[in-house]
C-alpha cells in the first residue's frame, strides 16, 4: 500500500503522464480522427490500417489508453495534494499565526520615524489604525515597548489547491462526456418524426427520451447557387404530445434536457425528382440593362431567339432559349434563361439568368448588368397546373454531454484560483515601537509571499500615517 501511495506521489508519473498526453495528442492531430474506414485504407495501407484500428488510434479520445492516462493524472494531482495538505493545513489554519520576527527583522520592506509621543500614548491609536487594513491583529508587549503584529489574507496560500481542483474537475468532466456523452446524426423528411439516431461512425442506434418531428425545412441560395441559409422547424414530442418547438439554422441550436440538435445538413428524399412545370418557352422576356460604367438601366422587350444591340455600345445579345430546371454548380436554381452575349471587346459567352435570382449576372462583371424583369408566357402556360412541392429531409447532428457543467465549474474555478494565486498574497505587517530619551522610534516591517513591490508602497503609506497620527496627538489633537 505504502508503495502504491509513493507511486501515485511521484513526480515522475507526473512527468511521465503529461509527456504521454501531449505526444499522443500530437498523433490525434496529425491523424484526422474518425474518418471512414476507406480513408485510411488509401492514407496507410491495410497493414497499418489494421494496427491503428486495433490501438484505437483513430478515435483516440475515446479509447480506453487515453482515458487511463487522463485518470492517472487525475489521481496523481490529488495525491500529491493531499500528500501535501498535512503540512500547508498547518500553516493555512495556525491556533496563533506565526510571525517570524529574526526573518522580519531582515526584510528591507521597513520604514522608521521617530516621534517625540512616548509609546503609551501611540498604542491604541496605532492599534485602530492598523486594525482598519487587517484582519488578525495581536498586541505583544515587551520590556523596552511593544509590537502590533497584523496579517490578512492568510487562505490565498490554498490558491495552489484551488487551482488543482480546478485541473481534477476538468479531467473528470473530460471523463464523463467520454464515457456517458455520445454524438450522433439523423435525418428527417418533412413532416415525419423519429426518436432514434445513429451514432457517429457506427452502425450502433439509441433511442433519445423524446421524438423529434420535422415540420417544415426551408433553404434559400445566394446568386451563386451556393446555400445561403437552411432553417428547420422542429418540434420535440414526448408520448406524441408536443414538447418544445424552434427553428433551428446553423449554429443556433434547440437544447433540452441536456440534449443538443444542430443543423447539420440537407437533401431532397431519395427517389425523388424535383417536379417541374412543363412550361413551354415564353414567348417574351424584358430585361433589365444596368450599366456598370454611368449606372443607367434600360429596359428592352426580346422574343425567343431575337439578337438586339446592348446600350452604350457594350455588344449584342441574343435570347437562345429557356430551361425550366436549370443548374449552377450542381444547385438546382430553377426557371433560367440562356442568351448568348457578344461584348464590343472580347470573346462571346453564354449568359445564364435564372428568374428567381435578379442580380445573379453581376457575377460576370461585365460592362452590363443583365436582369431578367418579366416573362411574357404563351397562351396555352396559363392552363398549368402549379407542380408539387419537392420534399426535403434535415440533416440534424444530435450531442449530449453529461460532463460539460463539471467542464464548466472547472474553468471557473481555474480563473479563480489563477487570481488567488497570482493577483493576491498573504501579507504581515509589524508595528514595532520602543522608547528613546525624548519619544519613541517606530520601525514598520511588511513581509508578504507576492508582489512584494506593491507591498513595500503599501507599507511605506501606513508609515506615512502613523507618522501623522503621532505628530497629531503630540500636537494635542484626537488622530
Amino acid at each position: 500500500m505504502n508503495r502504491l501511495w509513493k507511486f501515485f506521489i511521484s513526480v515522475k508519473l507526473t512527468v511521465v503522464v503529461l509527456l504521454s498526453l501531449a505526444a499522443t495528442s500530437i498523433i490525434g492531430t496529425l491523424i484526422p480522427q474518425n474518418e471512414p474506414a476507406e480513408a485510411y485504407r488509401q492514407a496507410f495501407g491495410d497493414f497499418f490500417y489494421r494496427l491503428f484500428d486495433v490501438l484505437d488510434i483513430f478515435d483516440m479520445y475515446h479509447s480506453w489508453w487515453f482515458r487511463l492516462l487522463v485518470a492517472m493524472l487525475a489521481v496523481n494531482i490529488v495525491a500529491c495534494s493531499i500528500e501535501r495538505l498535512s503540512s500547508t493545513w498547518k500553516i493555512l489554519f495556525p491556533r496563533v499565526p506565526p510571525f517570524r520576527m529574526g526573518k522580519i527583522r531582515k526584510t528591507d520592506n521597513q520604514q522608521a520615524f521617530n516621534s517625540p509621543t512616548p509609546p503609551p500614548r501611540l498604542l491604541e491609536s496605532f492599534r485602530r489604525h492598523v486594525g482598519r487594513g487587517f484582519r488578525y491583529l495581536r498586541v505583544e508587549e515587551e520590556d523596552s515597548g511593544y509590537r502590533i503584529l497584523a496579517e490578512r489574507r492568510r487562505w490565498t496560500r490554498a490558491g495552489v489547491y484551488v487551482v488543482h481542483t480546478s485541473v481534477v474537475l476538468l479531467l473528470a468532466g473530460g471523463l464523463i462526456g467520454s464515457f456517458f456523452g455520445f454524438e450522433g446524426y439523423v435525418n428527417i423528411p418533412e413532416g415525419e418524426a423519429t426518436d432514434t439516431i445513429r451514432l457517429r461512425n457506427s452502425d450502433q442506434m439509441i433511442r433519445l427520451p423524446f421524438a423529434i418531428r420535422c415540420d417544415d425545412f426551408d433553404v434559400s441560395f445566394y446568386p451563386s447557387g451556393a446555400p445561403k441559409e437552411f432553417r428547420s422547424s422542429l418540434t420535440l414530442l414526448q408520448d406524441g404530445k408536443p414538447l418544445l418547438s424552434k427553428d433551428i439554422i446553423v449554429n443556433d441550436p434547440l437544447r433540452h434536457a441536456g440534449i443538443n440538435i444542430f443543423q447539420s445538413s440537407y437533401g431532397r428524399m431519395p427517389g425523388e425528382r424535383m417536379q417541374q412545370a412543363t412550361r413551354p418557352p415564353p414567348e417574351s422576356i424584358t430585361l433589365q440593362l444596368t450599366s456598370t460604367e454611368t449606372g443607367m438601366a434600360y429596359e428592352e422587350t426580346v422574343e425567343m431567339g431575337q439578337t438586339f444591340e446592348l446600350p452604350e455600345g457594350a455588344g449584342t445579345f441574343q435570347f437562345k432559349e429557356y430551361q425550366p430546371a436549370a443548374t449552377f454548380m450542381g444547385q438546382n436554381i430553377g426557371e433560367a434563361l440562356i442568351g448568348h452575349l457578344t461584348p464590343a471587346e472580347g470573346k462571346p459567352s453564354d449568359v445564364l439568368l435564372p428568374l428567381r435570382f435578379a442580380n445573379f449576372d453581376k457575377m460576370r462583371r461585365g460592362r452590363i448588368v443583365i436582369s431578367v424583369v418579366d416573362v411574357q408566357p404563351e397562351a396555352s402556360d396559363t392552363n398549368l397546373a402549379t407542380p408539387p412541392r419537392q420534399r426535403w429531409y434535415t440533416g440534424l447532428q444530435v450531442t449530449s454531454d453529461p460532463g460539460v457543467w463539471v467542464v464548466y465549474l472547472g474553468f471557473v474555478l481555474m480563473l479563480t484560483g489563477c487570481f488567488i494565486t497570482f493577483f493576491l498574497s498573504h501579507q504581515q505587517i509589524v508595528v514595532e515601537v520602543v522608547p528613546k530619551e525624548e519619544g519613541s522610534r517606530v520601525t514598520v516591517y511588511g513581509v508578504a509571499n507576492r508582489n512584494r513591490i506593491g507591498y513595500r508602497r503599501r507599507i511605506e503609506a501606513i508609515s506615512g500615517s502613523l507618522s501623522g497620527i503621532a505628530d497629531t496627538l503630540e500636537s494635542g489633537g484626537s488622530p
